[in-house]
């Protein structure tokens, strides 16, 4: 390529107009991939000699024809994109009919292309695009994909790319269809880790073992039981084994955070992305399992009583559930089942 230092000067015009085309799409080739070339940014190249149009015009359709310069649309005016020259030596394999197909599959990139679409754009009869497809997918330039908003539409891209999660629907979705089980696996993991870093967990007793009482009289047994239940919500003071973080606590869980913890649990050999616990994290706010905090910014998990969607256990209905002095109960003692007034009357609920 001639050097210049400004428009219209030249070391010396290239022999023949071969040499020019090979200048101009040198020129191109050394600005940025994917740039788009209006006239305008041809002509400032400064390859064509005297910034002559008609020469410029000859050299671009000379490429276009060559399949190194692509020809598109922008703001209503003609540009045009480099192509690589290997990717020009696959349109010397194709028909005029491949070659308008394959065209329209590469222009959609990641996204992939319906096969409706492509004979819109075309204008093929069903039969000569549909053979064109099955022979562009025989020589592996093309391949199928399944898309998770339209499963059921034939999609096509080039075989070499790896369609966008806009296409698959992310590592939720398998071959179109949404994962249940895997979503509802990454859900349960995500609660449990932000309920660990929700509240103060207070160590409770070892269970199994019963702590040894003295025998009461019946008159001790109803006057301390009388006494614990002037303290308000004693059974559940009792039981709580979950306390709430100080007013202004700040170590609540983020989204960076979740994703760090849940790709280094080796839970799934699927990376997650932030934006994807994102999804997930909204899912959990709208069941009602997380809400948000540090003004959005972390997720602290909602404390759930008696189970899911509020409902209770046998054992919080029956009145030992609640009993301030259940551990003094015992067959023949005078605190007991058989004589317990309070267990009568559920019975006769």
């Amino acid at each position: 390529m001639a050097s210049v230092t400004g428009p219209g000067e030249h070391d010396g015009p290239p022999v023949n107009s071969k040499q020019l085309e090979e200048a101009l799409y040198a020129a191109c080739a050394s600005c940025p991939p994917n740039k788009a070339f209006g006239q305008q940014e041809l002509i400032e190249l400064h390859v064509i000699p005297n910034d002559d149009l008609n020469q410029l015009h000859s050299c671009v359709q000379a490429l276009v024809k060559a399949r190194l310069l692509k020809l598109f649309t922008r703001d209503g005016s003609p540009c045009w994109k480099v192509v690589k020259r290997e990717d020009a030596e696959k349109y010397k394999q194709f028909t005029g009919e491949e070659a308008m197909v394959y065209s329209h599959i590469e222009s959609s990139n990641r996204e992939g292309i319906w096969t409706r679409t492509i004979r819109q754009r075309t204008n093929l009869h069903q039969t000569v695009m549909n053979r064109c497809i099955k022979t562009l997918e025989s020589k592996g330039f093309i391949k199928p994909v399944q898309t998770s908003k339209f499963p059921k539409r034939k999609t096509y891209m080039l075989a070499h790319l790896q369609p966008s999660d806009d296409v698959t629907g992310g590592p939720f979705y398998t071959d179109g269809n949404l994962d249940e089980e895997f979503v509802l696996q990454m859900a349960n993991w995500s609660e449990r880790y932000v309920i660990g870093r929700s509240w103060q967990h207070v160590p409770s007793k070892e269970p199994g073992k019963r702590k040894e009482q003295p025998r009461l009289t019946s008159e001790q047994a109803e006057n301390l039981r009388a006494e614990v239940l002037h303290v308000k919500d004693a059974g559940k003071e009792k039981s709580r084994a979950m306390l709430p973080m100080p007013a202004g606590f700040t170590g609540y869980p983020t989204i960076p955070e979740i994703t760090k913890a849940i790709n280094a649990s080796g839970l799934s050999g699927v990376v997650m992305k932030e934006a994807e616990m994102q999804q997930l994290m909204d899912i959990l706010c709208w069941d009602g399992r997380m809400v948000r905090v540090m003004n959005g910014k972390g997720y602290k998990a909602v404390r759930r009583f008696g189970g899911e969607d509020g409902l209770k256990n046998g054992l919080t209905e029956l009145p030992c559930g609640r009993c301030p002095v259940f551990d003094l109960c015992e067959e023949g003692g005078p605190v007991n089942a058989r004589s317990c007034e309070y267990f009568q009357e559920w019975l006769a609920i």
